[in-house]
């Protein structure tokens, strides 16, 4: 633990603690409408501990509030979360090289961790970052949302404070630093755009896979320079 704690940046600490703290709101808020909406009591923090999606577990209230079946929130989750499959990819080889480091690596692999993780490049400060954030979300959330079934109905919608504002300001500033590639930036311009236009016609979740469809404008990466004819290889 003492090894670890070394390893992690003070910066990466404090922007980290931020994040989670903005989360913890909005895990209030679930766990507020959660109760409200008829949920059981023991499903709340399972789908908390066992699901940690944000997006998902707003979607199985919205289907018990509606009255629809769990066969719908079920599949209706599985799509919202079918965006994280690119993550897994691109992030890889930071999530961990062994079986437990990829098992808690995939359990906290969240829109919000990757992109803090993506923030600091690769390696070990990329690595740290990732459980770092993803640890932290876990806990703030968890706690948002036992603070939530617990009050119930006396919880304000976060929507009101612009909390739901935060996410995109926080993701964007984030990646910022990502973007400083012309390729990066096609691609980035081009997603956002077509899941702005997406936005008005989908549900929730579903137009940041449209935006995936942004990935057909990055360039391709330049050919290798080799040796011109008669040119002796170094």
């Amino acid at each position: 633990m003492r090894s670890l704690y070394r390893t992690i940046d003070r910066g990466d600490l404090r922007d980290a603690l931020a994040l989670a703290s903005a989360l913890a709101i909005v895990g209030v808020s679930f766990g507020a409408l959660s109760t409200a909406a008829g949920v059981p009591r023991l499903m709340t923090p399972a789908l908390s501990l066992l699901v940690f999606a944000g997006g998902s577990q707003f979607l199985v209230v919205a289907v018990t509030a509606a009255g629809g079946s769990p066969v719908a929130a079920v599949v209706g989750g599985l799509l919202l979360n079918a965006r994280l499959l690119p993550y897994g990819l691109a992030m890889g080889g930071i999530v961990g090289d062994r079986l437990p480091a990829r098992l808690l690596g995939a359990h906290i692999l969240i829109d919000e961790s990757v992109a803090f993780s993506r923030a600091r490049g690769e390696g070990a400060r990329a690595r740290t970052a990732f459980r770092l954030s993803g640890c932290l979300a876990f806990v703030f959330w968890n706690s948002g949302a036992a603070i939530g079934m617990l009050a119930g109905g006396a919880v304000p919608d976060p929507n009101l404070f612009g909390v739901d504002a935060a996410f995109p300001a926080g993701l964007l500033a984030l990646l910022l630093p990502s973007l400083r590639g012309a390729d990066a930036r096609r691609v980035g311009l081009g997603a956002a755009a077509l899941a702005l236009l997406a936005t008005p016609w989908l549900p929730a979740g579903l137009p940041v896979l449209i935006g995936l469809a942004g990935l057909v404008v990055a360039g391709r990466a330049p050919a290798p320079q080799g040796p011109k004819p008669g040119e002796a290889t170094p």
